[in-house]
């Protein structure tokens, strides 16, 4: 309607509507008013504009004041609006129920999390089944405790302060995920490659100093930059969003509108619930009873034994170019619910998937390079010349240092290509953030320094000031004391991990914490730095695969932990936690959980008979541990100046620090050059990064999790926008609870008692093919011969 009337003064000249020509009507006096007003505000929704206008026709006064207020005092971002309310509850929160709660969830889950990460396939326990869990145990506190008041030293209190409400669930929630963001402590992986693989135990001194300092270093970094990525509207991080609709939909049982929801009436907790229930009983089907569901490669059932029938189109190491698959896990597992991130970030990772491991891949690997034909085209595992598992043993001395002259005589190191290309890509995802950082956010960066806690305020940021904030310096306390630990666990003990090279680990994390905090909070879409970091040390002080893997994680876990505890200060945000109540929740349960995951590793290693050897009880093989110990050998042993640097196999992929610095710029000036076009969607750290986890993971996880991303997140989106405001999000909750309860219920009734899969075609085709055994390769290297150069050094 506003549109219409804008359009209806034609080529009148728009200073005369201001200067108040009574030729003008005044409704179109007024309707250009409002279209110079708001058309071009960005923070002002355009869904409200037809609105606006029909109230502006229908000379309806309070309405169009009505439809402004509405605007102004709620977030400017559709998806924001969709799942997090525009007020606050006075409710209590800092109860003994949500710490009870919270610290019980965060030591059976943390405990339960670190067991499984030591078994193959591993199980993550996520926030969502956390959430799950503290609402009937809230419900149940309410029923059991008593409800009378207490009084101690003057203040009085009790067990049950009011019903369990939102506040008390976030904290709960919360202060499990800062102990398990990811899963197990990054540092037991160096932990158990210490003692599993180089056989040897520097004690629970230096585990605890290590699993501390790791953990928490992160938080003071968060809390120092919350103005950044905390406080702005812009910063939306999306995950939160699946969290804040879970949250309402828990606690709130209503009907909703079915004018506004596209016709849907039901309550979007029974909604969440069928969803869950779904979900639960259909993973049966592609999780036990009709595996080949999970990968539904048909060609290579069809051509078991073609090679490369089996690289193109296989889904365990082939390139998937028919990605077909019924099993959420394959969609979600390795990428996450792709109901979550905004289409345009869904577009870019696909196209950067399609670009570089499906179209350049086939081009590098047909082509012969880096010995291609003699390698597979797509898994995570290191080879030797004659096309064996990489032996590490064979090139270590006695100190677990590199022997170059065992090296010499035995092999260079080979990977599979989209391996080798996943490198070259995170070369230039790093150079890309640089830039497109400094292009894109710049002057909003320098901006939020000048301004630093005098910026513009939205509605949620306004509602949070009524509480006391946390002071900086609680923060930076925080951290020199973990900055102190982390010094003691790295020059008390034999690490061989230098003073400044500990100081520029953390320099790093600093550094990039911004940068790649606001690509995440705006896609979705962490930038990961554990390739850079290996870099980094391997050329600093090579041959020494403990500070490797100690720089690394100092390095790139710092960060990673710093942006999981800023996820949180944002969930506390939305949900309108008093933000020194969020100070002590993830404080304490960051520090305690880091003990009971140490303890439980340490049980575990005296425990399970046969951990972390093939022949392990239940597959208790730890695979994560095993893939950090092999890093440690090819940048820590070999080091990347064996492998990139002039000369060597894959010295090509430097090339790609300078396609990742070039790019961002070129689109930058045509994004300026045509705004309207869809030059302003693109964005070349998530284009380079955005499939970073290939390998493990295959084209067919991000092609499969594209297309549905596509349907739900532009689609519907656009055709059915009431629907996916209610719903979209408890979609990607109840698919994701779901699936890790049938899954949890699988492997403890069935996976640990040893029980098999139903054996019929359905389970056993994809047993047959070249591509599930990882034996899709073109060409065999002669017996007793080798292929690749003929010395390297």
């Amino acid at each position: 309607m506003l549109r219409n009337i804008r359009n209806s003064i034609g080529g009148r000249s728009t200073d005369a509507v201001a200067s108040g020509n009574d030729a003008i009507d005044p409704t179109e006096k007024r309707a250009s008013q409002v279209y110079n007003s708001h058309q071009f505000d960005p923070n002002f929704p355009v869904e409200k504009l037809d609105d606006l206008g029909a109230a502006i026709a229908a000379h309806d006064v309070e309405k169009e004041q009505a439809i402004v207020e509405s605007t102004e005092d709620d977030s400017p971002y559709l998806e924001v609006r969709a799942a997090v309310r525009n007020y606050d509850e006075d409710v209590p929160c800092n109860t003994i129920r949500a710490w009870a709660i919270g610290l019980f969830l965060a030591t059976l889950l943390s405990a339960i999390n670190m067991l499984f990460s030591m078994r193959a396939p591993s199980i993550t326990i996520t926030s969502i089944v956390t959430q799950l869990l503290a609402y009937p145990m809230g419900r149940a506190w309410d029923i059991v405790m008593p409800k009378r008041t207490f009084k101690t030293f003057g203040r009085e209190w009790s067990f049950v302060p009011g019903p369990f409400n939102t506040k008390e669930h976030v904290i709960a929630v919360v202060m499990a995920n800062v102990s398990f963001g990811g899963g197990a402590a990054y540092s037991t992986d160096i932990l158990l490659a210490q003692i599993a693989r180089y056989k040897f135990d520097y004690g629970w001194g230096f585990a605890l100093l290590l699993t501390f300092s790791t953990q928490c270093l992160g938080f003071g970094l968060a809390g120092l930059c919350r103005r950044f990525l905390v406080w702005p509207a812009a910063m939306i991080w999306p995950t939160n969003l699946v969290n804040t609709s879970l949250f309402y939909a828990l606690h709130d049982h209503s009907k909703t509108d079915p004018v506004t929801n596209n016709g849907w009436s039901i309550s979007r907790y029974r909604f969440f619930l069928y969803v869950l229930l779904g979900s639960f009983v259909w993973y049966w089907i592609p999780g036990w009873l009709f595996t080949a569901l999970s990968v539904f490669a048909f060609p290579t059932f069809i051509a078991p034994n073609n090679v490369i029938v089996n690289q193109l189109f296989g889904g365990w190491t082939g390139l998937s170019l028919i990605p077909i698959t019924l099993d959420w896990t394959q969609i979600a597992g390795y990428v996450g619910s792709p109901l979550i991130p905004p289409w345009h970030a869904i577009g870019n990772t696909v196209f950067g998937t399609v670009f570089f491991y499906v179209i350049c891949s086939i081009a590098v690997h047909y082509s012969g390079a880096w010995y291609s034909a003699y390698l597979p085209i797509s898994d995570s595992y290191s080879y030797d010349n004659t096309a064996k598992p990489y032996n590490v043993s064979r090139i270590l001395d006695s100190n677990h240092r590199l022997d170059v002259a065992k090296y010499e005589a035995y092999s260079p190191l080979f990977l599979s290509t989209t391996f080798a290309m996943s490198y070259g890509l995170s070369f230039a995802a790093i150079a890309a953030v640089i830039v497109h950082t400094y292009l894109y956010h710049g002057k909003e960066i320098w901006y939020r320094l000048k301004v630093a806690r005098n910026q513009e305020d939205d509605i949620h940021m306004k509602l949070m000031k009524k509480y006391k904030d946390s002071p900086d310096w609680w923060y930076l306390g925080f951290f020199i004391i973990m900055l102190a630990m982390g010094f003691t666990a790295a020059l008390a003990y034999n690490t061989g991990l230098e003073w400044w090279a500990f100081l520029i680990s953390i320099l790093i994390a600093a550094v990039w914490l911004v940068p790649i905090g606001m690509i995440q909070a705006v896609t979705n879409i962490q930038i990961g730095l554990n390739v850079i970091t290996e870099f980094i040390i391997g050329y600093m002080t090579p041959g020494r695969p403990i500070a490797m893997m100690m720089f690394k994680t100092y390095g790139y876990i710092t960060m990673s932990q710093a942006l999981n505890f800023t996820q949180g200060l944002k969930l506390g945000h939305y949900m309108k936690v008093p933000p020194r109540t969020m100070f002590m929740a993830q404080t304490v349960a960051a520090l305690w959980t880091s003990v009971v995951q140490v303890a439980v590793m340490y049980w575990a290693l005296g425990a399970i008979e046969g951990i972390c050897t093939p022949k392990a009880v239940n597959h208790f093989t730890c695979p994560n541990a095993t893939v950090f110990f092999n890093a440690s050998i090819v940048w820590g042993v070999i080091g990347p100046a064996r492998m990139f640097s002039g000369g060597q196999i894959y010295s090509g992929l430097m090339w790609f620090f300078l396609v990742g610095a070039a790019t961002p710029p070129i689109f930058y000036f045509l994004s300026r050059k045509w705004p309207n076009s869809f030059f302003r969607y693109v964005n070349w750290p998530v284009i380079f990064s955005g499939s970073g986890l290939i390998p493990p993971a295959t084209p067919l996880n991000y092609l499969s999790w594209g297309i549905v991303g596509f349907i739900f997140n532009h689609h519907l989106r656009k055709r059915f926008a009431g629907w996916w405001s209610s719903y979209n999000y408890l979609v990607s909750a109840g698919l994701d609870v779901g699936l890790a309860l049938c899954t949890i219920l699988i492997f403890l009734t069935l996976s640990m008692t040893n029980k098999t899969p139903p054996s019929w075609w359905g389970n056993n085709v994809s047993g047959t093919t070249l591509d599930t055994n990882d034996g899709a390769i073109q060409m065999a290297v002669p017996e007793g011969g080798h292929f690749g150069p003929n010395t390297w050094h």
